[in-house]
């Protein structure tokens, strides 16, 4: 089964947490702290593996968690940070936020990296947090939670040539002629129904061409197999159309090209610019040369090879007339400079206009969300009176309490930050 769209969980691995803890030795009867560090949570990385060509693993496979890094230990040992989870991928698999669609990663080449889902970084021990008027604190922080999303993966074939085209027009039949894929050949509709993938030997020169299923009216608005389709034409660098010349069916054969161009303009407009070659196919049959005379002179000047995949006539041609502009676009793409192909960079500025906080009312609590403030409370170890005083300090520090006072809270009510509830206290001396 060729499987190209898949939907799958990721979840970096979880930091571990800081440890409070003091040096223990004969003779050093108030010895300092000795807590250390947590570990680093491990990532999830996607990694290209040529080796594979579908996303059929991930049908049985949808959750991939990364392990947490170790609690930090006594004698000022840190933990160890846990090892990366590796996923393979093939090559061509387009990674994006399944909730917000943005872009995460293009991965097209062998071996090519790119972290999905980032660990999250370990809590301090207490030899962190040893100052003059506090030598042997007892604070500690938890490691932040590692990343988690649901991603969808899309995987677009790595062609150098793409056979476009109707059903039933002979694209399989061409491919199983000039390479030694075996596809599925039929005399109805959708004999295709999932790309194929084979190699062409032109001489000296070899390029990978792909059969891709049949194309129908309506397939820019996903009708039939349509963005299935569309998609992995994007990649190809060169798309050949295969026309029905007999007009089989009753259909005519320019009027096929005018709407497979439409269909691809419709789903890209930058494809209907992709290089061209149409492979007038089927002329083994009758009625075909008068319908390829009235075909180039409504076509104009794009290249038209009469052939036959049935027979095997006028392919050679075709093939040599193919790598040609496959050459062709490669030396114009190596030929291009670098500088030509814009980058995207967002530059992130704060602004003192936005708050760092903002504070609701529900019911009878009020609520306080704010990413910063949220993440100091995962990190803060309650168990701990000095972490609690150092949270304290931290909270009224940042004018969270001023602002809920403003807001009307009073003495004993109800806060929450995150998953936490706590009580307002007046006069609490910090």
């Amino acid at each position: 089964m060729f499987v190209d769209k898949v939907k799958v969980y990721v979840k970096g691995g979880d930091g571990g947490n800081g440890m409070v803890a003091f040096r223990r030795e004969k003779y050093v009867p108030y010895g300092g702290p000795a807590g250390g560090d947590g570990g680093a949570g491990g990532d999830v990385i996607f990694e290209v593996d040529e080796g594979l060509r579908t996303l059929m693993d991930f049908r049985f496979q949808r959750h991939f968690k990364a392990k947490r890094g170790e609690n930090g230990r006594s004698k000022s040992q840190h933990g160890a940070s846990a090892e990366d989870l590796v996923v393979k991928v093939p090559p061509g698999t387009v990674v994006k936020d399944a909730e917000t669609g943005e872009w995460i990663a293009d991965l097209t080449t062998d071996g090519q990296r790119a972290v999905i889902a980032k660990g999250g970084r370990g809590g301090r021990g207490n030899i962190r947090f040893a100052t003059p008027a506090n030598p042997a604190p007892e604070i500690a922080e938890n490691g932040d939670p590692g990343q988690e999303r649901w991603v969808e993966l899309e995987l677009k074939l790595l062609a150098d040539v793409g056979l476009v085209g109707y059903p039933s027009v002979g694209k399989s039949t061409l491919l199983s002629v000039v390479s030694a894929a075996k596809p599925k050949i039929g005399a109805y509709h959708f004999t295709t129904l999932v790309p194929n993938l084979g190699m062409v030997q032109v001489g000296e020169r070899s390029f990978v061409m792909a059969d891709l299923p049949g194309l129908i009216e309506g397939a820019h608005e996903g009708v039939g197999l349509g963005h299935q389709f569309l998609r992995h034409v994007e990649r190809t660098k060169v798309i050949v159309r295969v026309i029905d010349m007999a007009g089989s069916e009753g259909r005519d054969p320019y009027e096929d090209y005018l709407k497979i161009n439409e269909e691809i303009r419709q789903y890209r407009a930058d494809l209907i610019n992709r290089p061209q070659i149409v492979a007038a196919n089927k002329m083994d049959l009758p009625e075909a040369e008068e319908h390829l005379e009235r075909f180039r002179e409504k076509i104009g000047d794009v290249p038209v090879y009469p052939i036959s995949a049935a027979t095997g006539q006028g392919v050679k041609e075709l093939l040599f007339a193919v790598s040609r502009l496959l050459d062709q676009v490669e030396q114009e793409e190596s030929a291009r400079p670098v500088s030509e192909a814009p980058v995207e960079r967002k530059v992130y500025r704060s602004t003192e206009e936005e708050p760092a906080f903002t504070i609701r009312r529900e019911n009878e609590v009020y609520v306080v969300e704010g990413e910063w403030v949220e993440k100091l409370v995962q990190r803060t170890n309650f168990q701990y009176h000095d972490s609690v005083l150092r949270f304290a300090r931290t909270i009224r520090k940042m004018g969270i309490e001023d602002a809920l006072r403003a807001r009307g809270a009073k003495e004993g009510d109800t806060i929450r930050i995150g998953e936490m509830e706590f009580e307002l206290s007046d006069g609490a001396d910090y």
